[in-house]
Parts: C-alpha cells; structure tokens; sequence
C-alpha cells in the first residue's frame, strides 16, 4: 500500500496514524493549527484545559500501540494509579465504590491532555514513514470514479488512497460525503447542557489521585480531582441546564463543598491556584451512524470524536480513539474489501460502549429532559440498584469498574452472579 493521510493531529488522529503506519508505506498527518514543539495549549483543542483520563482500556491500548507509552510518561512525572486505595469514584453520586487490592497496570494514564499530546505526538514523529504537517487544513475532498482520491487545502489537492478524519466533533464529513452524492450518516442527539468549570491548582497534598464524585438526582452536579505531572491537580465542576457550577473562585469551592468529601475540599482550600476558573460547555452528546450506512467511497474512513462525542465528565472520547485506531490496523491487515463497511461495524463497538454509559447515565437524572422508554426506565432502576450494592460489595465494584473502563461489555453487568448481588 501507499499513502495514507490523516486529517487532525489531536489524540485520535495520532493514534490513527500509528495504526496505518504498520500498513502503509507513507502517512501524512495534516493539522490546521501550528502544533507546539512542547506540552501546550492550542486553539483547535479548547477542552485540553480541563480534565482528561485515559480508562484502562485506552491506557491498554495506547501502550499496545507505542510500547512502553504508559512507562515513559510515568517516567516523565505522571502519577500512576498503584493501589486501589488511591482511587475514590462515586459513580451513584454518594460513597465510594468498594474497591479493594492493587489497581491494574496501565490502569489509567493521569496527565493533562497537552503532556500527553506532546508525548504521542512525539512518538508519531519518530516514525520513519509518517510526516505530521501542521498549519494545513483540508477544505473538501478530492474524488476520481466514486473514490476518494485525496483532500484539497488552500494550498492544492493532497492526493492520498485513503483518507482518515478525525477531526473531531467539528468533522466536516457528512456533508463532504453528500457533496459526492452519498448519503450522509444518521444523526443520534440527546441534549444535555452540560457546562463545566475548571481550575488547575498546585496541591500541598492530595486525598487520593483520581477522586470522583458524579451528578445524582436531585442533586445533578459532579466533581473530578485528578493528580498530573509536575505535582500539580486539576479540579473540574460540571453541573447540568439549570444547575451550571458558578465561574467565580468561591462560588466554585462552595459547589464544591455541597459535592466533595471534607477531605478533599480541605485539600482544595489549602492548594495553590495557577490562573482562573476556565468554563466550557458541552451541548449534547452526538453520534453519527456510519455503521448503518449502505453507500460509501472507497478511500475514506472516520474515526473518534467525528463518529461519537459523547459527556466528557464520563472520561471515554480518547480511550474510544484509541480502541478504534486498534480496529483500524486491524481491518487494513485484513485487507481492503468491503473497508468501509467492515472498519465501521467494529469502530462501532466501542462507541456504542460509550454511547451506553454516558446516555445511560444522563437520562438516569431527572433533570435533563429526553424520552425514556421502558427499557431504559428500567435500566435506570437496576443500574441504580447496582451501584448501591457497588459502594459495599467488592465484586460488584470491580466488575462495574471493568464495564466503566470499556474492558467489558455492560452485558457483564447483568450476569445472574452480579445481578443477584445487585438486587439482594
């Protein structure tokens, strides 16, 4: 094979690109802004000033990608998850998961989205046969006979023989595929108004690395403190329509305080701020279905976020890119036939895992608006129930987390052995 082209240089197109460099003679990777040649913010990336994680299953999956990843940045100052007694997550809004023993290892990557950027972006750099271009931006795709034959920029036509985007939530594609006169993907939208306020700090000390502490009924606002590199944290108070966290530093810490264990707003209170709340909004979450689609042009294929955005206070967007790009070499190892089609459905499965859990949990709350059939009405009572008998039984919280980290499928979750110990 030839050339392969990636549009985007965020997370999920370098992932994309390690995956087709063990395919494709050359790959290029074309980004729109000027990348930084360190750790640092940037304007296509506005959600890397707040809190990020790579799940198990991402943290897994980068380290499968580029051997010895997870190593080197803990190597490069990241704090590493060792012990379960270092991880307290509240996903029923309460106490806890009980959650006993060492973690797995990689558990979970904890560092800011920029230093992990930089790193991987670092290690595509260093592949022999890709060539990351930044300050370039792809304006519409080039076609010859039903195929996708490349993308064209300010500057010309880039011919490539196939064409990834992962540009994200602003992916252009669907109407690029409806220009050509393909239909475009279905659109699934369940609107949240989710908005969420950040502040990055330098903590005295820390109660745990990862603390969580997720939005209930009643009571729809969440909080994740997480450790990062350098010795600093990173705080990030979400709340849903009606309920937005204030933006103002001690609005921010009395949110907090009707949330968070005293410990951990004591540790909050005692650490240094670097710089001011930061606030964003999330919308909704959206997913395109490219699984479903009967028609597409050879030559071109999505991946991450431009196929599944989904809450960010679930922490799945780049551990979902990261399986995907593993879906994607091994599609492309199998050969070209019926590409689309085949990359699709097994891109799907993680989305769909994703899409699951943060929609799942969404509509659990009251407070966002949204039809609930009786499957889910259901759902929400045994997942309620489930994560009660989580924050006192072991075995539930540790295969709840599996399900959570995308390790497993949630079917795991309703297997009699759990679902007995669940409505006990």
């Amino acid at each position: 094979m030839r050339h392969a082209m990636v549009l985007g240089a965020g997370i999920g197109g370098l992932f994309a690109a390690r995956a087709l460099s063990e395919v494709y003679d050359r790959v290029t990777v074309i980004e729109r802004d000027r990348l930084p040649v360190e750790a640092g913010q940037r304007r296509g990336v506005p959600q890397g000033r707040h809190a990020h994680v790579l799940v198990t299953a991402g943290a897994q999956a980068l380290d499968r990608l580029f051997p010895g990843a997870c190593a080197e940045l803990v190597a490069a100052g990241a704090p590493v998850v060792r012990d379960f007694a270092e991880f307290r997550l509240a996903p029923g809004g309460g106490s806890p998961l009980r959650l006993l023993g060492p973690a797995p290892e990689p558990f979970a990557c904890l560092v800011s989205r920029p230093f992990l950027e930089a790193k991987v972006r670092s290690r595509v750099r260093s592949l022999s046969n890709v060539v990351v271009r930044d300050g370039v931006a792809a304006t519409d795709l080039a076609a010859v006979g039903g195929r996708v034959s490349g993308v064209r920029t300010a500057g010309g036509t880039l011919d490539a023989d196939l064409v990834v985007d992962a540009t994200g939530r602003g992916s252009r594609a669907p109407a690029w595929l409806s220009a050509l006169g393909y239909p475009a993907p279905s659109r699934e939208r369940v609107p949240i108004d989710l908005m969420y306020v950040t502040r990055r700090l330098r903590p005295r000390t820390l109660p745990a690395l990862v603390v969580g502490v997720s939005a209930r009924p009643g009571r729809p606002r969440g909080i994740v403190l997480f450790a990062q590199e350098d010795g600093r944290a990173i705080l990030t108070v979400s709340g849903y329509g009606g309920h937005h966290p204030p933006r103002d530093p001690a609005g921010l810490l009395a949110a907090l305080a009707d949330i968070a264990p005293p410990d951990v707003v004591a540790a909050v209170r005692a650490a240094d701020a670097l710089g001011d709340p930061i606030v964003a909004h999330f919308p909704a979450n959206v997913r395109h279905r490219y699984d479903r689609l009967r028609r597409f042009p050879a030559g071109f294929l999505v991946l991450g976020d431009a196929i599944c955005s989904t809450n960010p206070a679930y922490a799945l967007g780049m551990s979902v890119a990261a399986r995907q790009a593993e879906a994607l070499r091994d599609v492309l190892m199998a050969g070209e036939h019926d590409l689309a089609r085949r990359y699709f459905r097994a891109a799907a499965r993680p989305a769909h895992a994703a899409w699951a859990a943060a929609v799942g949990g969404d509509l659990a709350l009251p407070e966002v608006p949204g039809p609930r059939p009786l499957p889910v009405r259901l759902a929400r009572v045994y997942t309620g129930r489930l994560l009660r008998a989580a924050e006192r039984d072991p075995v539930v919280a540790h295969q709840f987390l599996r399900v959570a980290a995308l390790q497993e499928p949630a079917t795991r979750l309703f297997r009699p052995a759990i679902a007995l110990r669940a409505l006990r």
